[in-house]
């Protein structure tokens, strides 16, 4: 059974209500799908606006790319960026491999991105309405199978110069889920991909807990354009075993040293770093505060602070102006002495929401300035800083 979307957007007339779709300002807008339905049936104009909403949803991820492929909503929020994408099959083609079998494949971002780097792909996808979306969207380049990952995977796999690509579902009934135990296919199904036999990605979310990481596999977090958007496990020929690293694409990669020594915990200095979040998941804290020459804040909270500028590329690096001890009556009194109308707030540590506190904060005024919310181990710091390099 197809996606009634894939079947009434396939054909010319769909063709041609996606075009007008597209031209609206706003489809998700009474007046578009006024628009739409004078002139398609309500079924092709209903299809149409909800896949031009998530075609300028999925820009961020995918560019100019996403006008040209069908979505799912789940199918959206897990696809890969274009450029994570790009990247794992780079890792595929290093390792020497001609085909990936790509289970639990989804919309077929990743798919798309094996094909292009050359190689032969077969994708699975358990639910028979994304797989229709995932052939629409590849084409006659590869084949899509419907089917469970668990019982496909050993017909599948084992033949010289085949992979494994891995991206199990992350939702429940609930909604997104980071639990290991709710991914489908489960857990216990990803560490047969990773026992070494064969060359083979699995692609997590990045809060991933390290004491799950299967002995012998390469933990990969990867960060893109300052999100830290997944931890990849990597295994068999062309990883590293046992090693953590943070990849900042498109290529500051971070090997960690586990032996990195503890860090100090000092006051602030007049220098201030914000490690990237693939950085601090990678456990990479002790091993750049030392190239640094830094300390921490606090043991527990993720910034470093120094006396002196280094660059670096795994840190946003912050001059710091002014320290104060934080409290809301503080930070509101500073920003209308200073007539701050534009507040960026940072916070590691502290228990709020920056927007939330932005909007209690009642700015007016036509100064800007960014602030961080932290504490160190006397208390809660407010400290007032400028941005000099992002990480």
């Amino acid at each position: 059974m197809t996606r009634p979307e894939t079947h009434l957007l396939s054909t010319p007339a769909g063709a041609e209500a996606l075009a007008a779709a597209a031209a609206q300002p706003d489809p998700d807008s009474l007046a578009a799908a006024t628009a739409l339905r004078a002139r398609f049936p309500p079924d092709v104009a209903a299809a149409a606006l909800t896949q031009v909403g998530f075609r300028r949803a999925a820009r961020t991820k995918l560019g100019d790319r996403a006008d040209r492929l069908l979505f799912t909503r789940a199918g959206l929020e897990q696809a890969s960026r274009a450029a994570v994408a790009a990247h794992h099959a780079d890792r595929f083609v290093a390792a020497g491999v001609r085909r990936v079998v790509d289970l639990g494949c989804g919309i077929g971002v990743d798919a798309l991105a094996l094909l292009e780097a050359g190689l032969e792909v077969i994708a699975v996808d358990t639910d028979p309405e994304t797989a229709a979306i995932a052939q629409a969207n590849i084409g006659d380049r590869a084949e899509v199978l419907v089917g469970d990952a668990v019982e496909l995977a050993p017909s599948l796999l084992g033949a010289p110069g085949v992979a494994a690509f891995a991206d199990p579902a992350r939702r429940t009934s609930r909604g997104r889920s980071w639990r290991i135990e709710d991914l489908s296919p489960p857990w216990s199904f990803v560490e047969t991909l990773l026992t070494g036999s064969l060359v083979a990605g699995v692609k997590l979310g990045p809060g991933l807990p390290h004491r799950a990481i299967p002995a012998g596999v390469e933990a990969e977090w990867v960060s893109d354009r300052g999100d830290t958007v997944e931890v990849a496990l990597w295994a068999g020929p062309g990883s590293h075993p046992d090693t953590r690293v943070a990849l900042l694409l498109p290529d500051d990669r971070l090997v960690v040293d586990p032996g990195a020594a503890a860090l100090s915990v000092g006051p602030v200095g007049s220098v201030l770093y914000e490690p990237a979040g693939a950085v601090t998941r990678a456990g990479g804290i002790a091993q750049l505060g030392a190239a640094l020459d830094a300390w921490l804040l606090h043991p527990d909270i993720a910034y470093l602070t120094a006396d002196r500028i280094r660059p670096t590329p795994y840190a946003t690096t912050f001059e710091v102006l002014e320290v104060h001890p934080y409290t809301e009556r503080t930070l509101r009194h500073w920003a209308r002495e200073r007539g701050i109308g534009t507040l960026e707030i940072k916070k590691r540590g502290l228990d709020l929401d920056p927007a939330v506190l932005r909007k209690r904060l009642k700015l007016r005024g036509g100064a800007s300035a960014t602030v961080v919310l932290t504490r160190d181990s006397a208390g809660a710091l407010l400290l007032v800083v400028r941005r000099l390099h992002a990480g």
